[in-house]
């Protein structure tokens, strides 16, 4: 279990790049678990969604209108 841990926690921690790592490393600090965890969590959102836009962008590329 704790090396699933550590997966999200990078895939969460990859997330946070520019921007996103400001908004982390000010959010984090603020809420009530560990820094660590709030930036993993924080992260991985920015990281899904990046991905859906880009799902979305592939999808509406493809579309026939």
């Amino acid at each position: 279990m704790d090396a699933r841990m550590e997966l999200h926690k990078t895939v969460g921690h990859a997330g946070l790049i520019g921007w996103r790592e400001k908004v982390a490393n000010v959010v984090a600090p603020r809420v009530p678990i560990k820094d660590e965890n709030a930036r993993a969590i924080i992260g991985g959102a920015f990281f899904v969604l990046s991905v859906y836009y880009v799902i979305q962008t592939i999808i509406r590329a493809t579309k026939d209108d």
